[in-house]
């Protein structure tokens, strides 16, 4: 008994006929002695761990540790995978009796797992006779000399499982679907489910279209259709999609400012980017004369790109090199502020450790804007980026050592430092400097670090509790400040795998106007946390406009609303309502009343597809699928003679998500689905009426019914 050195067999025969075989001699692979090795058989380079009592041996095999040929692809929320193997043999007078392997394999979605789906696979030898002389051994010098005078033509084959796959004979086909096009019609509404799931169709059939069919499509696609279609090729993902999208859509002419932009966004919220996506943008945005919200999408897409091939550990790709140089080269060469703020939002979305010196000197020196953006873009890193040099420089912007900051600036330095395995005296700094603040920064801070003290999976718990045992920190002096401005955050839905969460945070001026609101969405799941959507709104120099006096030494700001959203981790570019009195006259004049778009579109959340070989030879294909469908939309309205404020946030999506596992072989088929929908409608208003004093304010949070099926 020892282990098999390799397989030799006939490449013209079926990939199922060799992969029963690999089966077979995985199965009459054993060791007589306790040890633990590493095996080569169907799946692939694995541990196993060999267990020795009296005549029989168990095997047991770490299925997580194989290492095996490429066979498949996970995005953020894929599918959990719990594997087991256990062989047990009987061995008398150094004769196999009996051999049985069971092997076991539990997958759920990330979000779901309700909808588990468990795999048993079993095989039996027994011995039933006693054995019979066989063909005598052949020898010769080498093994080469063996197989060269042996029947037939032998090449050396690998150990582990081949893809199988059946063609498929009844899938629909982009082909077919173009035949019936004026039957079928695309529905445009994101917001449905019947939208998501047409979506996931397009997909697979643009998966497996020709580049001539995917073109055809597009040029025959009525205006209002071609938005879903750009946004299904680049989620398909496939070499002829691409192509053809590279050849429809020409950013160097007046070509709809929507169709170029919902290109752009489709690839900024990619699971899973190719570097050919990359180069396409790339491309697509080298040395043209573009619009200038074109160029501020395409600079935030390319930094999501390279930050997402990164975390696929495809750093190393030209594409990406080129990517990042690209931004580099333009932060260092911008001189008006807004185009910095717009390479230093390409740098967050990206997260490249090797960008924080060039984060920190610019959140360290720039004006208001490029010093916010900057924190902002520091702040998404993971807690092992924040290092000892970034703390430093967060607390000489929160403690104004070298200069004066902007109060939202020193906020968002202080949360860096508290988000980030803080040390007990910057949490007592950062509670002793509240004492000398204006009261509605203070306020804000304070209730920042009471929410941390209830939320378990805070990393400042722990710190924060130790330090309120003292009372001359924790007593009601101290945590009764006065103010307006609020912070909030708690749970929307908690499940046995998620965790949805909704928080605010309003900032107010001295004077009782709104500086700032930040209303967050956020889904923790099994330790990885997604931030789903945050919109933050901002407003300055109001308190001029009704005549409030500015504090002594401080600038008058200037007149300005916009607000800024991050979307699955990926911060958009700003949008700004108004610059300026004589803008806002015009646009209080002239508005329509329609609110403004801030995501209208679809994308594929969850794209999974992993082939599992069994011991026995035969597979399981596993694939999850999910669309989202997102309409987000956000208005302020500023009523001047009636002295009030008012914004709203509206969010409006569905979800489709079609997870199934697949047994295929020729005389054998058999397939387990389940399919999950969701719809869902939030509004988040707010109104702020300052005509009399205190300011009256009131929040509005609603949810319309959310059918789940």
């Amino acid at each position: 008994m020892k282990p098999v050195k390799a397989f030799y067999g006939n490449e013209a025969e079926s990939s199922l006929t060799s992969n029963l075989k690999r089966g077979i001699i995985s199965l009459l692979q054993l060791q007589p002695h306790a040890s633990t090795t590493v095996e080569e058989d169907a799946s692939g380079s694995c541990q196993v761990t060999y267990a020795v009592s009296n005549h029989s041996i168990t095997k047991t095999k770490d299925l997580l540790s194989c290492t095996k040929p490429n066979s498949g692809f996970t995005s953020v929320f894929g599918v959990e995978w719990q594997p087991s193997s256990r062989s047990q043999y009987v061995v008398k007078d150094n004769l196999l009796q009996s051999a049985l392997a069971e092997e076991s394999h539990v997958l759920a979605p990330a979000l779901r797992s309700s909808s588990s789906i468990k795999i048993s696979s079993r095989q039996q030898l027994q011995l039933l006779s006693p054995p019979k002389p066989g063909p005598a051994e052949v020898s010769g010098q080498s093994l080469e000399d063996v197989l060269a005078g042996a029947e037939g033509r032998h090449q050396p084959l690998g150990m582990a499982s081949l893809p199988f796959r059946r063609v498929c004979t009844n899938c629909p086909s982009l082909r077919a679907h173009l035949k019936a096009f004026d039957k079928w019609g695309i529905k445009t509404d994101p917001s449905k489910v019947a939208t998501a799931w047409q979506f996931q169709r397009f997909i697979q059939m643009l998966r497996s279209a020709k580049k001539r069919d995917v073109v055809e499509l597009l040029r025959r696609a009525p205006e209002e259709t071609r938005p879903f279609i750009v946004e299904a090729a680049v989620a398909a993902q496939s070499t002829a999609s691409l192509a053809a999208l590279s050849e429809f859509l020409d950013f160097s002419k007046e070509e709809p400012k929507s169709l170029l932009e919902k290109f752009l966004y489709a690839a900024t919220f990619s699971p899973r980017p190719s570097g050919e996506l990359l180069h396409l943008v790339l491309d697509k945005l080298d040395g043209k004369q573009l619009a200038p919200e074109i160029w501020e999408t395409g600079m935030v897409a390319v930094g999501s790109l390279v930050g997402k091939l990164c975390q696929q550990k495809l750093c190393g790709l030209q594409e990406v090199e080129r990517g990042v140089e690209t931004i580099l080269r333009g932060l260092g060469s911008a001189e008006e502020d807004p185009e910095v703020v717009i390479y230093l939002l390409a740098l967050g979305n990206a997260m490249l450790p090797g960008t924080i010196p060039a984060l920190l000197e610019h959140a360290e020196e720039g004006p208001a804007a490029v010093t916010t953006t900057a924190i902002s873009a520091l702040r998404r890193f993971p807690t092992q980026n924040i290092s000892n040099e970034v703390k430093r420089a967060m607390r000489r912007i929160f403690h104004e050592t070298r200069r004066s900051y902007e109060k939202t600036c020193r906020l968002a330095a202080a949360e860096i430092l508290l988000d980030n395995h803080p040390s007990p005296m910057d949490v007592i700094n950062i509670l002793l400097a509240t004492q000398e603040m204006e009261t509605e920064m203070a306020k804000l801070l304070l209730l920042k670090v009471q929410n941390s003290l209830r939320a378990h999976h805070h990393p400042a718990r722990k710190i924060m509790k130790d330090i309120m045992a003292v009372p001359q920190i924790n007593n009601y002096s101290f945590f009764s400040k006065v103010g307006t401005s609020s912070s909030f955050s708690g749970p929307l839905t908690v499940t046995q795998d998620l965790l949805s969460t909704f928080g605010l945070d309003l900032l107010f001026l001295e004077g009782g106007f709104l500086r700032k609101s930040i209303s967050e969405f956020s889904l923790l799941s099994r330790g990885r946390r997604l931030r789903v959507a945050q919109v933050t709104i901002e407003a300055q120099g109001m308190e001029s406009m009704m005549g409030e006096n500015i504090s002594d030494g401080e600038e008058e700001p200037e007149l300005m609303a916009g607000m800024s959203v991050t979307f699955f981790d990926v911060q958009l570019r700003p949008i700004v309502f108004f610059q300026g009195y004589t803008d806002l006259m015009a646009k209080v004049l002239l508005s329509s009343g329609e609110p403004t778009s801030v995501v209208k579109g679809n994308l594929l959340l969850m794209d999974h597809h992993q082939v599992i070989p069994l011991q026995s030879g035969l597979q399981v294909t596993i694939k999850l699928q999910g669309g989202l469908g997102l309409d987000i939309s956000a208005d302020m309205d500023v009523g001047i003679w009636e002295q009030e404020l008012k914004t709203s946030i509206n969010t409006r999506g569905s979800l489709s998500m079609d997870f199934q596992a697949e047994l295929d072989s020729p005389f054998l088929q058999a397939t387990l689905r389940s399919q999950t929908e969701v719809e869902t409608s939030i509004h988040f208003d707010t109104t702020l009426r300052f005509s009399s004093s205190p300011v009256l304010m009131c929040l509005q949070l609603r949810e319309e019914q959310v059918p789940y099926r």
